[in-house]
């Protein structure tokens, strides 16, 4: 089974997790708690009770993905994924909306503290592809070109943080999944 993990401010069901599930049959986009502690903990036991076999995370999920793969060795596709995101969200503390339906949710200071308990260091070769794309507007692309040197990356030249054409990549991450990705840097 495939666990697509959604970004920051956004829902289990948006454009992308779409995309991924029209050409996955076997994924799942569950909705994330806001914390998170709680959210990791949310995916920690979905991974305990099912077959996972590859984490698909966007933005803040491409952190929590980091974690949970290196914790349970399961194979990851990044996409734009944040690196330090109790920086880039520490300006966000106050009340939210989310993206997808527009509910309202407050994100705290302690969140950011949560988020430096998470280790995504010391990455093992061969886990991760990572999705970049240079016109994210909301991360630098070469930060995680940086952090995941040692890992399969796929820079596009332009795009956005949403990453919209995921479906010219569907192929490459299901190859990636079988083991067919490699390690070379593109």
């Amino acid at each position: 089974m495939v666990l697509y993990i959604h970004g920051f401010k956004s829902c289990g069901w948006g454009e992308k997790s779409k995309a991924l599930k029209a050409y996955f049959k076997d994924l799942l986009a569950p909705d994330l708690p806001i914390a998170p502690a709680r959210a990791i903990r949310f995916l920690d036991d979905l991974i305990q009770k099912e077959p996972i076999d590859l984490l698909i995370g966007s933005s803040l999920g491409g952190y929590y993905a980091t974690y949970l793969a290196q914790k349970h060795e399961i194979r990851a596709v990044l996409i734009n994924p944040s690196t330090r995101p109790y920086r880039t969200l520490s300006s966000f503390v106050g009340p939210q909306r989310r993206f997808c339906d527009g509910e309202e949710f407050a994100w705290k200071e302690e969140y950011i503290q949560e988020l430096l308990k998470f280790d995504t260091t010391n990455l093992k070769r061969g886990l991760f592809l990572v999705l970049l794309q240079t016109g994210d507007e909301v991360l630098d692309y070469q930060e995680a070109l940086k952090k995941y040197s040692n890992q399969r990356r796929v820079v596009e030249y332009g795009g956005n943080h949403r990453f919209e054409n995921i479906e010219d990549y569907l192929c490459m991450i299901k190859n990636f999944r079988e083991g067919h990705g490699g390690h070379r840097t593109f």
